[in-house]
């Protein structure tokens, strides 16, 4: 693997939902200032680097993936200069800033599409796609059609989410120099790598129905990110992630991305965003084994999440969030991050944290649910439609932190942006310190181990039982170096064909060796270095 690939295995990135951080001025929303306050917090968990969603100015109708000025900071989380603190601040801890390239959409106020909407001879009128009449029946991601009538110049413009996020025309060479000049900006500044937003969205193929993977996807990845002088900066992209399209995308000779999600995972226990459905963790398993063979075989990179601002917690729906919170939260991330690849971590995860209920709409933010609750109101019970919400909802995990169980929970002195999670009494950073079961305290013991143990980051990974239901259990080797994970899942069940070894890690406290009862959620990590 290429120097500046393998590097990357060292890397464990924090995720942060700016807005729902830290609030430093008493405004209810998160801040920069409040990030620079808790960089030593984020180091202590292991971390060695943050992605920051977007904190681009922005008329927040997508929570800043809606963007006006790709150059600036939008007001409510500070300054360029806060930024450059951040930034200062962040590589003197040795802690790298990705930041969120959003390509496929601007904002209607961006200043690219007030000009473009005003005359169809605007210089900027070839920056958007526009037709006589919609080219296609597209559904936006955040419902309706995804054409919207602009009366100044009696057209339809495309955007693939909301009305207020008008879709680039990546075709215009004049375009892509915007997004090449914006990228050069921020590394210029010193930031070490981006997250790209949506990737697969940014070419089209109208006479062939495809919204997303055009013909001409991978030309433009790598005249944005295939230049001599980014090497080394880390990107990561949202983009389908079929075998095919990872390998297109990530292949080492291909000068475009140097990793992708997969989210595959993800999916299981739900069937759309809204509806739960029947599952075993047997199938996130089978998933992750599958993954984990196809990059290995291919020497691609593999992200390692279980969470992110776009989906509700993962251990409410996969786990036991209630009477065995702290054990499946811990055994999720023990069967996760020991893994091959590049751990991210979202903010919460690191304490447990959970979905909320709430009985009103009004407690929602989210431009996706909102949409959906307007399409279904009087389609579906209200009590149904506010359970499916409940249950899918991207505010789950976009709602403030709470860093104390105290009525502001150590967030903001003002009242939220976004209510406080339903359980934040319960489920807090102060609180879960002082508990025995210590989700947090767990986490700092699985990345300092990982962080201590080279094999863990770089070493190959093996399945061990593959035929055994309801566990998990592999090795990583590297030279003589042998850990062994394993780990129990819903049901509690007796192993007796493990070799022996030292036990370097339980969520259970665990003394005996590594046959033996393993309990619901348990999970232990051995040294079978001889």
């Amino acid at each position: 693997m290429k120097k500046e690939f393998s590097d990357c295995y060292d890397l464990v990135v924090y995720q942060i939902y700016p807005r729902s951080f830290l609030d430093s001025n008493g405004d209810g929303i998160g801040d920069l200032s409040g990030i620079i306050s808790k960089l030593d917090y984020i180091r202590s968990i292991g971390a060695n680097a943050i992605w920051l969603c977007p904190i681009f100015k922005s008329p927040q109708c997508d929570n800043g993936y809606d963007i006006s000025d790709y150059r600036d900071i939008d007001p409510i989380y500070g300054t360029m200069t806060d930024f450059e603190r951040l930034l200062a601040a962040a590589h003197s801890k040795g802690i790298k800033v990705i930041m969120d390239f959003v390509a496929n959409h601007t904002s209607s106020e961006h200043e690219w599409f007030k000009r473009a909407r005003t005359s169809r001879e605007d210089p900027y009128h070839d920056y958007y796609y526009w037709a006589d009449e919609p080219l296609t029946d597209w559904r936006a991601e955040f419902g309706g059609s995804t054409w919207e009538y602009n009366e100044p110049t009696g057209e339809y413009y495309l955007h693939s989410f909301a009305v207020g996020q008008p879709d680039v025309n990546w075709t215009n060479p004049k375009v892509r120099e915007e997004y090449k000049a914006i990228v050069d900006f921020w590394v210029a500044k010193g930031v070490d790598g981006f997250r790209c937003d949506v990737l697969d969205h940014i070419s089209k193929d109208f006479a062939k129905g495809l919204r997303r993977n055009g013909p001409h996807l991978h030309e433009y990845i790598r005249e944005v990110f295939g230049r001599d002088h980014l090497t080394n900066i880390y990107t990561v992209g949202e983009a389908e992630t079929t075998e095919e399209s990872i390998l297109a995308t990530c292949g080492q000779d291909r000068r475009e991305l140097k990793s992708v999600f997969q989210f595959s995972h993800l999916a299981v226990g739900r069937k759309g965003r809204y509806t739960p459905v029947p599952h075993k963790m047997d199938e996130v398993k089978d998933i992750l084994v599958e993954w984990q063979r196809f990059t290995a075989a291919h020497d691609l990179l593999y992200i390692l999440l279980t969470d992110n601002h776009d989906r509700p917690w993962f251990n409410s729906r996969m786990g036991d969030d209630r009477a065995l919170r702290y054990e499946s939260a811990t055994c999720v991330a023990t069967m996760v991050y020991l893994l091959k690849g590049i751990p991210f971590i979202y903010q919460g995860q690191e304490i447990g944290c959970a979905n909320s209920h709430f009985t009103d709409i009004s407690a929602f933010n989210d431009v996706e649910c909102l949409g959906y609750y307007a399409e279904q109101k009087g389609r579906i019970p209200d009590d149904e439609l506010l359970a499916e919400i409940n249950f899918g909802s991207r505010d789950n995990s976009r709602r403030p932190f709470a860093w104390d169980g105290t009525a502001s929970h150590g967030f903001s002195t003002a009242a939220p942006w976004l209510p406080y999670a339903s359980r934040s009494g319960e489920i807090n950073l102060a609180d879960d310190l002082n508990r025995e079961k210590s989700v947090f305290r767990y986490y700092e013991a699985l990345f300092a181990l990982r962080g201590a143990r080279h094999v863990l980051r770089h070493g190959e990974w093996t399945q061990v039982l593959p035929e055994r239901e309801n566990c998990f259990v592999f090795l990583r080797e590297e030279g003589k170096e042998r850990i062994l994970v394993v780990c129990n899942c819903e049901k509690a069940q007796t192993l007796t064909e493990l070799p022996k070894g030292k036990l370097l890690l339980s969520n259970h406290k665990r003394t005996a060796g590594a046959n033996g009862e393993y309990a619901p959620y348990e999970c232990a990590v051995y040294d079978l270095t001889e």
